[in-house]
């Protein structure tokens, strides 16, 4: 496995290797020692989510401050944009994102770790987004912080009037969003 950093350092890109030949291919898409050393973490994994989306859907930014979630992203068909977003106040990089673009024909993977909102914008016709997550989800501690905030400047492409659930729309800007400290 290939790790890169990105331009927030605690956020990794993940590339497996690819072992593929006319008749396809395979990859270990996770494996929990490799992980740890990799990213030179000890984070264990308890949940794992799949969702799917059509093109232009907008899920995020999302995070809980209680039972806060790591989270290690890939894409199993189409692709996306996904974004990380710093929201630990005590950070340098505090409000600052990377975005990585995701597919099933780059096999990448996202590292979120606790402490960042997340969301994704779909690029493809559709796109089978599956993540796991270090804590489980816990609703009543979910937090939105809204995907156009100016404060945080996401470069989201294609995205001049994404479909957004209820939530989404509703969700706070950054200076008056719920950090962690």
């Amino acid at each position: 496995m290939k790790v890169t950093p990105t331009a927030i350092a605690d956020v990794l890109i993940i590339e497996p290797k690819v072992f593929g030949d006319a008749r396809g291919f395979f990859y270990e898409s996770f494996n929990q020692k490799a992980f740890n050393e990799a990213t030179d973490t000890n984070y264990q994994f308890v949940q794992d989510n799949h969702s799917r989306s059509a093109k232009g859907v907008l899920r995020g930014l999302h995070y809980q401050i209680e039972h806060p979630q790591g989270k290690l992203v890939r894409v199993a068909r189409g692709a996306v944009f996904d974004v990380a977003v710093d929201i630990r106040k005590s950070s340098a990089t505090f409000g600052k994102w990377v975005g990585v673009e995701l597919s099933e024909e780059n096999h990448r993977q996202l590292w979120v770790p606790p402490g960042f909102a997340h969301g994704f914008l779909v690029l493809s016709e559709t796109a089978d987004f599956l993540y796991k997550t270090t804590d489980y989800y816990a609703p009543v501690y979910e937090h939105c912080i809204l995907w156009n905030d100016s404060a945080i400047g996401v470069e989201w492409p294609e995205a001049t009037a994404p479909q957004l659930s209820t939530k989404d729309e509703a969700g706070k800007r950054l200076d008056e969003a719920s950090v962690f400290d």
